[in-house]
């Protein structure tokens, strides 16, 4: 893990806008109507080498390939592992459910309704070896022909993946969530061995307690979620803490989240995972004041927070002061070298998801990179 050792380092969550080309082909191939594998990857091979040389424009210092080969960043995992075939499965966020009509216009959106979630219904294995080698080759070479201080790349939790995807297989949860646990352990350590840091996606661990956990009480949440959380440190056995990072969120939606459990409630669980960074969202307005949480919680030795300063539903540009004050404010509590600056969520978590027009998405880049050089004048 790349640590701020003599000026604020940059990063975002991971998903971005794909090219209009890709998403219609992506959208035919979830509907079931047959799509040239070969043609698909060679516009996958090169939409990551676009997408990386935009960040690398916009002076975004840890790159990924921006999810350009995944559907979303959780439901990708129906066409890598066998076991799920069995009914869709459906989901009430609280808060939103609250507000019919604003409801209607969340989830109404291309990508999110042409979504697959499959109910696992047989035992669960690895079934596509070469996608993720696939996926670690493309980021390769795209950042070999760019100046970028590295890369990353996202995998679902198996947390999440029990929250989009229902068990009507396994005997008991915690036997499903190790199944899925041992069959996305191989992507993991492929990401890994390609020598590119591993982000674990895992808003399970936040949005889950108004989805997945909404019926239960916060003491048996947090039961739950770090039942999770051991589940994903099985997984990653066997990959060095500071090659890891983890992105938590509370669900990249417009919505009230007035339902979202507190980052004080979950903070300790969240520590508990193996990897050393932690990204969450800190820059919309349900979220922005937790950063004096770390007033009184002490960063544990090793870790590195990425909060976010940029906001990943609106097409304000961010200006670079307020960055930069951001950043500060976290610098100040945990330490400069411990603060890397990233995005609340994902541009383009779903296929077709457009909150932000995709030129902004770059702009908005663009502005946390001068922000971090603001900060840093400050810090260093």
């Amino acid at each position: 893990m790349h640590r701020s050792r003599d000026r604020f380092l940059t990063t975002h969550t991971g998903s971005l806008p794909r090219p209009d080309d890709l998403i219609r082909m992506m959208y035919a191939k979830e509907e079931g109507v047959p799509v040239d594998p070969v043609a698909m990857a060679a516009r996958v091979k090169t939409a990551v080498k676009e997408l990386v040389q935009k960040q690398a424009e916009a002076g975004v210092d840890l790159i990924n390939d921006g999810e350009m080969s995944k559907p979303s960043y959780a439901t990708y995992i129906k066409d890598r592992l066998d076991g799920f075939g069995g009914t869709g499965n459906t989901f009430v966020y609280q808060d939103v459910h609250e507000f019919p009509m604003l409801e209607k216009r969340v989830f109404g959106d291309p990508g999110r309704s042409r979504r697959k979630t499959p109910a696992c219904n047989a035992p669960i294995s690895v079934r596509d070896r070469q996608a993720p080698i696939d996926d670690a080759d493309n980021l390769k070479a795209a950042l070999a022909g760019v100046k970028a201080v590295g890369g990353f790349m996202s995998a679902a939790s198996p947390g999440v993946v029990s929250l989009f995807f229902r068990n009507d297989y396994y005997k008991d949860f915690e036997s499903y969530i190790y199944a899925i646990a041992d069959a996305m352990r191989y992507e993991y350590e492929i990401v890994a061995k390609a020598g590119l840091v591993l982000q674990i996606d895992c808003p399970d661990l936040a949005m889950g307690r108004h989805i997945q956990y909404a019926e239960l009480s916060l003491p048996e949440f947090r039961k739950r979620a770090q039942l999770h959380v051991e589940a994903l440190n099985h997984a990653l056995a066997n990959i060095p803490p500071e090659q890891l990072r983890m992105h938590v969120c509370w669900g990249n939606y417009e919505g009230p989240h007035h339902k979202d459990v507190p980052m004080a409630d979950i903070i300790d669980i969240v520590f508990s995972a193996r990897p050393n960074a932690i990204s969450f969202e800190a820059a919309n307005p349900r979220h922005a004041h937790e950063w004096a949480l770390f007033e009184t919680v002490k960063l544990p030795a090793g870790k590195v927070l990425i909060p976010g300063v940029l906001e990943s539903k609106s097409n304000f540009i961010e200006h670079p002061e307020l960055i930069a004050q951001r950043i500060g404010r976290y610098a100040k509590l945990v330490g400069r070298e411990n603060v890397i600056a990233g995005s609340d969520c994902g541009y383009g978590t779903w296929v077709g998801q457009a909150a932000v027009d995709p030129q902004v998405v770059f702009a908005k880049l663009a502005a946390m990179a001068e922000g971090a050089r603001i900060a840093s004048k400050q810090f260093w």
